[in-house]
C-alpha cells in the first residue's frame, strides 16, 4: 500500500510538471491564466510542480508538499516566480538547500517577502540615483558652465517595475533553484547601479540680474546654464546587460511579471481583458456637461489611436489607460486638446511607462505637474476631500484594482459628484461606464491601496 501511494504521488508530480510545460507554452503566447481562488488556496503551481519535477531525485524529501499542492481544488495556474512564495531557496538568507516553504497559502507571509524585496530593490536604485548625482556634478565641474539645473522626475518617488526586477532574477536563475535568495538578488543588482540613471545635457544661456556694489547700480548680465535631465534606464537595462537574458528569458520573465501584478493585485498591469479589448467609434467632441466641470472625453480604445504603440510593448488600446486619462485631465483644465497620443509620447519620453504592464503611478502627478497643473495626492480614508475637490471643480485620478472597472489595474478619471452624492467618472475604457453614477463607497473599497507616487487617488486643479 505505501510503495502504491508513493508511485500515485510520483505520477501526479510527473503529471504536474506536463501541465506546468503546457502552462509554459501557453504563457509564452500570450496566453496566461490568471484565475481568482477565493475562498481556497492559491499558489504557483505550474512553477512548483516543473521544479519539484526537475528536481524529483529528491522527491523524497518534498513529497508531502508536492501532495499538499496537487490536491487543492482551486488554483491560481500561473507562472510565478518562486522566491515569492518561498518554495526554493534561502529567502532572506544566503541561499542554499531547497526546502520546500509552504506559505502560498500565508498572506501575511507574502507581503511580508514582497516588501522586503520591493525595500532592496528601491535601496539598490537610490545608490544608483546618488550615483548619478554624483556623475552630473563631475560632468558640471569640467563644463565650463556657470549655473546648473537638474531636472529629476524621480527625485520624490523612484519608479520601478519590482515584479519585473524579480521575475528577470527568477529567469535568469533559470534552474538554479538552491541559490535563489534576497542577498544574491541584491547582489547581482547592485552590479549594474551605476548604469540605472543615465543623464542628458543642454546649454542655454540666461539673463539675470545681479547688484554692482561699485557702482551700487543693477546689471543684466548672462550666464551659461547647463540643464542636465536624468533618465531612469531600469529594467530594460537589466535584462540586458546585467542579467544578459536572451530573448526567450525575456518574454518569459515579462509573464511572470504581468501575472505577479495580476496576483498581488498592484495596480501596475493595465492591460484590457480581450472581452473588453473592442476597437471603438471615435469619441471626437464628447464632452460631459452634467458635472460641475464641462469634461473633454477621450477612450482609449477610439479608433484613431487604439493601434498606435504606447512604448515598445503594446497599444494605445490595450495599456493606454494612464495617458488617456491624463488627456481627460489636462485637456479639461488647460483649455487646450492634448490627446493620448501626446500624452503617452510624454510618458514614455519621460519615463513613466512601465513596459509589459502599464504605466507606472508616477505618471499621474509629474505629468499634471509638467502641464501647468496642481496636483495632491490623496488616500481612499478621505472620503469629504475627495467629495469637498469634485464639488469644486477639481478633477480626481484613481487607480483601480480588481471589481467593476478592472480585471487587473485601471486608471479612471472622477470628473463631478451629483446633488445625492453620486460620483460622476470618466473611464477612458468604457464610454458606457463613464455615464453611469456611482457610489463613492465602490471607488475607494476598489481603489488600490498601496499605490505609489502618493496614490490611489490624486486631486489636481
Amino acid at each position: 500500500m505505501a510503495d502504491d501511494n508513493r508511485s500515485g504521488l510520483s505520477d501526479a508530480v510527473e503529471k504536474g510538471a506536463n501541465t506546468a510545460n503546457a502552462i509554459r507554452g501557453a504563457v509564452k503566447t500570450g496566453k496566461a491564466i490568471a484565475g481568482a481562488a477565493k475562498g481556497a488556496a492559491a499558489g504557483p503551481y505550474g512553477m512548483a510542480a516543473g521544479v519539484l519535477w526537475a528536481n524529483k531525485k529528491h522527491i523524497g524529501k518534498i513529497v508531502l508538499a508536492a501532495a499538499v499542492l496537487l490536491l487543492i481544488p482551486i488554483l491560481f495556474i500561473l507562472m510565478l516566480p518562486s522566491m515569492i512564495f518561498g518554495w526554493i531557496g534561502s529567502l532572506f538568507g544566503s541561499g542554499g538547500g531547497a526546502t520546500p516553504n509552504m506559505i502560498m497559502n500565508d498572506n501575511a507571509a507574502i507581503e511580508q517577502n514582497i516588501g522586503e524585496i520591493s525595500s532592496a530593490v528601491r535601496a539598490v536604485l537610490g545608490e544608483g540615483m546618488a550615483d548619478v548625482i554624483i556623475r552630473i556634478d563631475a560632468d558640471f565641474a569640467s563644463s565650463g558652465g556657470d549655473q546648473l539645473e537638474i531636472i529629476n522626475p524621480y527625485a520624490d518617488d523612484l519608479v520601478y517595475n519590482g515584479n519585473l526586477f524579480i521575475s528577470q532574477y527568477s529567469a535568469y536563475k533559470n534552474e538554479d533553484y538552491e541559490n535563489i535568495s534576497l542577498t544574491d538578488m541584491e547582489d547581482v543588482l547592485r552590479r549594474g547601479k551605476d548604469q540605472l540613471y543615465s543623464f542628458t545635457r543642454k546649454e542655454e544661456t540666461r539673463q539675470t540680474t545681479v547688484h554692482n556694489d561699485e557702482t551700487d547700480e543693477d546689471e543684466t548680465v548672462s550666464e551659461k546654464w547647463m540643464i542636465y535631465t536624468v533618465k531612469y534606464n531600469g529594467e530594460a537595462y537589466f535584462a540586458d546587460s546585467v542579467f544578459h537574458l536572451n530573448d526567450e528569458q525575456q518574454q518569459l520573465a515579462q509573464n511572470y511579471a504581468q501575472n505577479l501584478s495580476v496576483f498581488l493585485d498592484d495596480g501596475l498591469y493595465q492591460y484590457l481583458s480581450s472581452s473588453e479589448y473592442r476597437i471603438g467609434p471615435s469619441y471626437e467632441g464628447v464632452v460631459f456637461t452634467d458635472g460641475r466641470t464641462q469634461v473633454t472625453y477621450y477612450n482609449q480604445l477610439d479608433n484613431r489611436w487604439a493601434n498606435i504603440m504606447y512604448g515598445k510593448s503594446s497599444t494605445i488600446g490595450q495599456a493606454g489607460c494612464g495617458p488617456t486619462s491624463m488627456a481627460i485631465v489636462i485637456s479639461t483644465l488647460t483649455g487646450a486638446a492634448h490627446d493620448p497620443i501626446e500624452l503617452s509620447n510624454w510618458s514614455v519620453e519621460n519615463g513613466h511607462r512601465c513596459e509589459g504592464n502599464g504605466s507606472y503611478h508616477s505618471l499621474i502627478p509629474e505629468s499634471a505637474k509638467a502641464y501647468g497643473l496642481a496636483v495632491e495626492g490623496c488616500s481612499v480614508s478621505e472620503p469629504q476631500r475627495v467629495v469637498d475637490a469634485l464639488s469644486s471643480g477639481k478633477l480626481v485620478v484613481a487607480i483601480m484594482s480588481k471589481g467593476h472597472f478592472t480585471k487587473a489595474g485601471h486608471f479612471i478619471v472622477l470628473r463631478g459628484v451629483t446633488s445625492s452624492g453620486k460620483i460622476l467618472v470618466a473611464d477612458p475604457a468604457s464610454y458606457s461606464r463613464s455615464e453611469q453614477e456611482w457610489d463613492l463607497s465602490i471607488i475607494l473599497n476598489e481603489a488600490r491601496k498601496n499605490a505609489g507616487a502618493g496614490g490611489p487617488l490624486w486631486i489636481i486643479g
